[in-house]
């Protein structure tokens, strides 16, 4: 770790970003670039989140505390986005990425039913632990920092990893199964979609046209309603459901660049940074089968592989932006750009971590007011940050972990902009941060 936080010290990867890659096109991107950001980080009097001078936070949850409904608090916060509520409120809506075997971590523990009142997606047989996985809802008024409301919105579900935002209101959480050949009271493998508006615990429909995978994150083109998504596979596809023109139905398809089967980049750089490349959608059949082989099937049609596709968000300059936690070389991660145009698009190797070791293993994200990118990392035992994209390619630290070496998830900013929020998944923490967002130096 010391020879680490030395290279940190002394460079990182940085390049061109938007103009200057139309400028370049495809190109190595200078190393060795560092951007102030918001400045040095502090260290943290109180040993959770190191953050720039002038910034705070506060913890707004945490995991087993009693909620407004009188369930507790579930563990393992992950994806999350902020709606706008009544009278200057900010609604968040909280994902929760438990399975069976951290049933311990519910609403509530170790539980074999739910109140017969709840609408429990899968309570699973008689001797059966249900699936504590979900969403709360949390009511944050920003004037006084205060939670006034917190409480269940799904039930029932497995490891609810990410999600994303919908332009109509609503959060499409995504199941995460670890084995989706594994049936229990009912099979796993799909998207929800929960109303922000709403109180209390929401009926769990399966959006099964969105297909069934391992899901991690969505974004919707609020233009087309498209709904493009990604897979936490080592082998996954980059998808997108395209809606009829009645919006009731449609069809999932599967990404597939030009020349390029495969994204990785494991053994061979066939993919190179800054690289762009012409992209189509190849339609995929029985989207709904039960033996986990739809991205194998979609590869075998033409579609190219992805290294674990995580955090995705979707741009005002009309680009979808996602992270593939392992891909590249040195499997530090990638993060793309795909632009739409028309039936097909084009998708860009924006970045890959290869010398430097800023950016490791990006998994959530989100877009800051000013057009940065702000990355959430999931090192696996290392400590992990939160870093900032800048609109020259730049690269920063914004936060950082100093609990421990638990991922950071659920990046999202309040409809204002004005407040971040973000979970520590491990011990189950959800943190509000403010501070002068306008003060990030423009190096």
């Amino acid at each position: 770790m010391s020879d680490r936080r030395d290279f940190l010290k002394q460079g990182l990867l940085a390049g061109g970003f938007l103009g200057l890659q139309r400028a370049l096109g495809a190109r190595v991107r200078p190393e060795g670039r560092l951007c102030r950001g918001y400045g040095p980080l502090v260290k943290d009097a109180a040993g959770i989140l190191d953050l720039p001078e002038g910034f705070s936070y506060r913890v707004i949850s945490r995991r087993g505390t009693k909620m407004t409904d009188g369930f507790l608090v579930p563990g393992q916060p992950d994806g999350m986005a902020a709606f706008a509520g009544k009278s200057g409120r900010i609604i968040l809506v909280r994902n929760h990425e438990l399975g069976v075997e951290t049933n311990a971590w519910g609403a509530i523990p170790h539980a074999r039913k739910y109140p017969e009142d709840i609408s429990c997606y899968d309570a699973g047989a008689e001797s059966e632990f249900v699936m504590p996985g979900g969403t709360t809802h949390l009511i944050y008024n920003p004037k006084t920092e205060e939670v006034e409301k917190e409480y269940l919105s799904l039930v029932g579900t497995n490891r609810n990893c990410a999600g994303g935002k919908t332009p109509w209101g609503t959060w499409i959480t995504c199941e995460e199964p670890e084995f989706l050949t594994e049936g229990r009271g009912r099979m796993h493998g799909w998207c929800f979609e929960v109303k922000a508006d709403s109180e209390g615990v929401q009926e769990a429909i399966p959006m099964k046209g969105l297909g069934r995978f391992r899901h991690e994150a969505i974004a919707v083109d609020p233009r087309s309603k498209v709904i493009f998504l990604t897979e936490d596979r080592h082998d996954g596809l980059f998808y997108r459901f395209v809606p009829s023109k009645e919006e009731k139905d449609g069809k999932l398809q599967a990404l597939a660049l030009e020349g390029i089967s495969d994204s990785r980049n494991w053994s061979s750089a066939d993919f190179k940074e800054g690289q762009r490349v012409k992209a189509k959608w190849v339609d995929l059949e029985d989207i709904e089968a039960p033996k986990d082989d739809l991205r194998f099937r979609g590869a075998q049609a033409g579609a190219t592989v992805f290294a674990r596709g995580e955090g995705c968000w979707w741009g005002e300059e009309g680009k979808v932006w996602f992270c593939c936690t392992n891909g590249g070389r040195r499997r530090r991660g990638q993060l793309f750009s795909f632009q739409p145009e028309g039936e097909g698009g084009e998708l860009e190797l924006f970045l890959e971590p290869r010398k430097s070791d800023l950016l490791t293993n990006g998994d959530n994200l989100t877009i800051a007011r000013n057009g940065d990118l702000i990355i959430a990392e999931d090192r696996e035992n290392e400590v992990c940050s939160l870093r900032g994209v800048t609109s020259k390619g730049q690269i920063y630290t914004l936060a950082k972990n100093r609990l421990n070496s638990s991922e950071l998830a659920g990046v999202c900013f309040s409809p204002d902009n004005g407040i971040l929020f973000v979970n520590i998944q491990n011990p189950g923490l959800t943190l509000a941060i403010k501070g002068d967002w306008s003060a990030r130096k423009s190096d």
